[in-house]
């Protein structure tokens, strides 16, 4: 089932176009990757898939409804966990349901009923600052996903996180993702993430920035550690790093 799709999105600033003619489909229940460097416009996408930027041309559909420049239909995950600091975790991430009219009492108990299975037990009457970047992380996903269900939105969420940090949240994630299904386009320069995480691959190059291809990981998960030095993993590094360096020297 096509839970998000986009067709043909072409974008400009003075001028200049940013990303041209991109169309992707995100499937019910699916993690997929935008990989690219950083400048080649994936957060533009974002944008408007988001629905914050309208696009010079093309359409976003999310469960065949028109979303084109509409916000608030899905949930937008930044690179930084955002989370207030002068409210406790609990409030934090109960935020989006008080926003949609549920009293803050009964946000709370919802809330914090999904704490335990975000790995968040015991932190619900703390501050941001009280907690690890990993677990702030973990806080600002499960406040996401309390936001919308259905399509989440995740831009770099773990590039600003220590390697042995990451690596740890990659597992949580992917334990998680197998639980609560929900479907993700996610954004990262990471090759090695990228591969981890993702059912599919969508990898963007050039100026203006557009799609060159779309890769399927077919790996089963979930994927532990040891995927990372196995062949198959190796076989997808190589061919994605193939096309990245390819697309540099045109």
């Amino acid at each position: 089932m096509d839970r998000l799709t986009a067709n043909n999105i072409s974008v400009s600033y003075g001028g200049n176009k940013i990303i041209e003619d991109i169309s992707i489909v995100l499937h019910k229940g699916e993690i997929v990757s935008l990989l690219g460097a950083s400048g080649v416009g994936k957060t533009t996408l974002f944008n408007v898939l988001s629905g914050l930027l309208v696009p010079d041309s093309g359409t976003i559909a999310m469960d065949d409804e028109d979303i084109t420049g509409k916000t608030g239909k899905l949930s937008y995950m930044l690179q930084k966990d955002m989370l207030l600091p002068f409210k406790t975790i609990v409030d934090n991430v109960a935020l989006p349901l008080v926003i949609k009219g549920k009293k803050k009492k009964e946000a709370r108990q919802t809330a914090s009923s999904y704490f335990e299975e975000f790995g968040l037990s015991g932190t619900e009457n703390k501050y941001p600052k009280q907690l690890s970047g990993g677990m702030r992380q973990r806080a600002a996903l499960l406040r996401t996903y309390l936001f919308s269900d259905q399509v989440a939105l995740l831009d770099e969420p773990f590039s600003a996180l220590d390697t042995i940090t990451k690596s740890n949240l990659h597992q949580w994630y992917l334990m998680v993702m197998e639980n609560i299904k929900l479907s993700t386009l996610f954004i990262t320069h990471d090759i090695d993430e990228a591969i981890l995480l993702s059912d599919r691959i969508y990898i963007m190059t050039g100026k203006p920035g557009h799609i060159t291809e779309e890769l399927a990981v077919d790996a089963r998960k979930p994927r532990g550690e040891d995927f990372l030095v196995s062949d198959e993993f190796i076989r997808y590094k190589k061919h994605i790093s193939m096309v990245l360096k390819q697309q540099e020297q045109k």
